[in-house]
């Protein structure tokens, strides 16, 4: 067991963990952030997508050992000031959502799509959401609100 300092969610925490024990574990099972979804475990689906300095990472697949000092963004801390994200709300107002498992990673791989390139071609899209499935195929409309978010609609 090692003690990681790093920050979730604007907040500063402290866990004694396993540094091999994948960061989705310590989110959901220690934290108690259960916004961020287990799927596939083997980075295939995107589900457990989250920020670590602003960068969509699949947390299912990525170590306690190399967040130690490190800032991440789960789906819960994604809203400021009780404002939701603009991604956030244009997949309210274009009703992505079916069953809603994949949402937090979709929503999160969109957000950090936006963070670096605010006006995506169709193009930048698939090819920044490729590997972030839903089963429900409502890709049409995530894509329609990424463009929503990006002020491109």
């Amino acid at each position: 067991m090692s003690r990681i300092d790093f920050t979730i969610n604007q907040e500063q925490r402290r866990l004694d963990v396993y540094l091999e024990m994948p960061l989705l574990w310590a989110i959901r099972d220690h934290l108690g952030l259960t916004g961020t979804k287990y799927s596939c475990g083997i980075s295939l689906c995107g589900a457990c997508t989250v920020h670590i300095d602003g960068r969509a990472v699949k947390s299912c697949v990525t170590d306690m050992g190399t967040v130690r000092g490190r800032s991440i963004t789960t789906i819960e801390g994604l809203a400021q000031n009780g404002i939701l994200h603009k991604v956030q709300q244009a997949w309210l107002d274009e009703e992505v959502a079916q069953c809603g498992y994949c949402q937090p990673g979709q929503i999160m791989t969109a957000a950090a799509l936006l963070a670096v390139n605010p006006r995506p071609s169709d193009s930048d899209i698939d090819k920044a959401m490729d590997g972030v499935l839903c089963r429900c195929g409502t890709y049409q409309r995530i894509r329609k609100a990424i463009h929503l978010a990006a002020g491109a609609v």
